[in-house]
């Protein structure tokens, strides 16, 4: 089993020197130690704006494969949670619309 030691820059400075790396070689190691690093900020925006884009979201939801029953029951908890917060804001009519939403998801449960 490897331990993990904390290397203190002068250790990495004399590691360095061992080398015999010079001002050159420094400065390209440094260009590309921060070229790889801004590839991975760019790759890491590219994802989350990839992950959430409507095609991704149909496609991660499709690979749930849920049954109609799963779909029920998380459309069922969500609506219920809507509908407790249109109520703390007094939003009645939206309430009104959570209640169809509710009864109509009652009625596909009943099948289960």
């Amino acid at each position: 089993m490897t331990e993990n030691k904390r290397i203190t820059n002068k250790q990495i400075l004399d590691k360095i020197d061992a080398l015999k790396v010079g001002e050159e070689g420094l400065n390209a190691l440094a260009i590309k130690i921060v070229t790889r690093m801004m590839n991975i900020q760019t790759m890491s925006e590219w994802y989350d704006h990839v992950s959430s884009s409507d095609i991704a979201i149909e496609i991660m939801d499709k690979k749930l494969n849920l049954t109609e029953e799963e779909n029920s029951v998380g459309d069922l908890a969500k609506y219920m949670t809507l509908m407790e917060l249109f109520k703390d804001k007094e939003e009645y009519e939206k309430c009104a619309i959570c209640k169809l939403k509710l009864d109509n998801i009652n009625n596909i449960l009943k099948k289960y």
